[in-house]
């Protein structure tokens, strides 16, 4: 509204300087009746006068009128054109006329309204001469003389300001009335509430920076995009709280709504905080956390459904905390079929019960059926809502497809939220990486590095991403193997 207000003002302002300044002058003349000597014939008069006057009103911009003008000042147009210029008019129940005449210039519009005046009085006396001879009973006489005009009559400055003004605060009140009942795009909780009530688990501000730094680690400790995802961690496990299976699955409800990074920094949050978590790139259409991390992706999640390796050489360590992850694998031509075979079922149980946590990254729910099918086989679903970025239709759909597999929803994860206005999600935490304090601040993990040189699942790290198959860690062991 703002915007339409000023533009209104703008558009007035230059329209206003682009109009060429006119000018108006105006002269009144009286039409009055001679030889009327008695009261009955100056009443009788004055009725014949008012009925006169429009006609004389009318005659005003006819050629017999308007040509003597034209002669006597020399001007260059033609009677019709010189009539455009004209008006006359006069009151009602009066013997008044009043000629005024708009021109580029003061003088001369009060030159032409002058010569107007005196052709109308000749005019007139012309035409009301009787045919029998004598003088005209009608006598015209000016009584405003035309005055050259001190400023313009046109353009109107403030009117027009004030007609931009007013317009342009239609225009605002109209298109934000208009944007609000056809833009169905999510944009905050006011909009997520009109389609579920599903919990709001948390909301992530949008970051320019994690277009090249989407990693957890790779943000300041105590930032609000760190401070989100703790925020996130912690609702989850409350949410997640009645239920036996350990495995959350993330999916979206269309591609770019921030899916992927969300799981990848869920489970990063969750490994800072002591846990052992497995993500699983169950993405198989479009797999991004091996991509994200600087993994090999060849050997994952395909690989251990089609039994060509056990899950067990296919884990690999990420960063200093206990935090594995499960590649997708070579993509394959069914992978609606792989997820919810028996084979994927029992993957996820033997995750359950070596790690505190398993967090799966699936596709989006409306381009593809992966997510419907492997929701049945886990036990929450969060979906991640990108603001300004899904509809609300989408969002009703994507829930109605998880209700129809009756999957259980533990809620919903607001991404891309602007930093400021309404629709923006507020942060309260306290820093501890106040340097007056003595307080050291953690350094954020290096994704390039997996672990250090002497760390026992550093070097497991290298020996999977060399085929080798020792196996002496905590998590190998806990997992097993199955026989041959």
């Amino acid at each position: 509204m703002v915007a339409s207000t000023l533009a209104g003002l703008l558009i007035a302002g230059v329209a206003t300087l682009m109009i060429q300044p006119t000018y108006e002058s105006e002269t009144k003349l009286f039409v009055a009746l001679q030889n009327s000597a008695t009261v009955t014939e100056l009443q009788q008069g004055n009725v014949f006068t008012q009925a006169r006057v429009q006609s004389y009103v009318k005659t005003v911009n006819t050629p017999a009128v308007l040509q003597p003008v034209v002669d006597s000042l020399g001007l260059e147009v033609t009677p019709e054109v010189l009539s455009n210029k004209i008006t006359a008019t006069s009151d009602v129940n009066t013997v008044l006329i009043s000629i005024s005449v708009t021109d580029e210039s003061p003088i001369q519009a009060a030159a032409i309204a002058q010569a107007v005046g005196n052709s109308l009085i000749q005019a007139v006396d012309e035409l009301e001469k009787p045919s029998a001879g004598g003088s005209s009973p009608v006598k015209l006489s000016i009584i405003t003389p035309a005055m050259a005009p001190a400023g313009p009559s046109s353009p109107n400055v403030r009117l027009n300001l004030i007609l931009g003004l007013l317009a342009g605060i239609a225009a605002g009140v109209a298109l934000a009335v208009l944007r609000s009942v056809l833009d169905t795009r999510i944009r905050g909780e006011a909009d997520l509430r009109r389609v579920t009530t599903a919990a709001l688990l948390g909301g992530v501000s949008f970051d320019s920076d994690a277009v090249k730094k989407p990693l957890l680690t790779q943000t300041a400790t105590q930032s609000p995009r760190a401070e989100s995802f703790r925020q996130l961690r912690t609702n989850l496990q409350f949410a997640h709280v009645g239920h036996d299976s350990k495995t959350v699955l993330i999916t979206s409800s269309v591609p770019g709504e921030g899916k992927s990074t969300t799981a990848l920094n869920l489970a990063i949050a969750m490994a800072q905080a002591g846990q052992t978590v497995a993500l699983v790139d169950a993405d198989l259409r479009r797999p991004m956390i091996a991509e994200y991390l600087g993994l090999e992706r060849n050997a994952g999640l395909t690989t251990a459904l089609i039994g060509r390796a056990d899950i067990v050489d296919l884990l690999q360590p990420w960063g200093s905390e206990q935090l594995y992850v499960l590649a997708s694998g070579q993509i394959p031509p069914n992978p609606s079929e792989l997820l919810g075979s028996e084979k994927m079922k029992q993957l996820i149980s033997r995750l359950e019960g070596t790690f505190d946590a398993v967090i799966i990254d699936a596709p989006p729910l409306l381009p593809v059926t992966d997510a419907a099918v492997l929701a049945q086989q886990v036990g929450g679903v969060v979906v991640v809502v990108g603001t300004q970025k899904v509809r609300t239709t989408d969002l009703e759909k994507s829930l109605a497809a998880l209700e129809m597999v009756q999957a259980d929803v533990l809620g919903v994860v607001l991404n891309r939220l602007p930093t400021k206005g309404p629709d923006a999600y507020a942060y309260s935490y306290y820093s501890y990486g106040n340097t007056t304090s003595g307080a050291q601040t953690m350094k954020p993990i290096d994704p390039d590095s997996q672990a250090a040189p002497d760390d026992d699942e550093g070097r497991f790290a290298e020996e999977i991403l060399h085929g080798e198959t020792r196996e002496p860690t905590r998590i190998r062991s806990g997992l097993g193997r199955q026989p041959q």
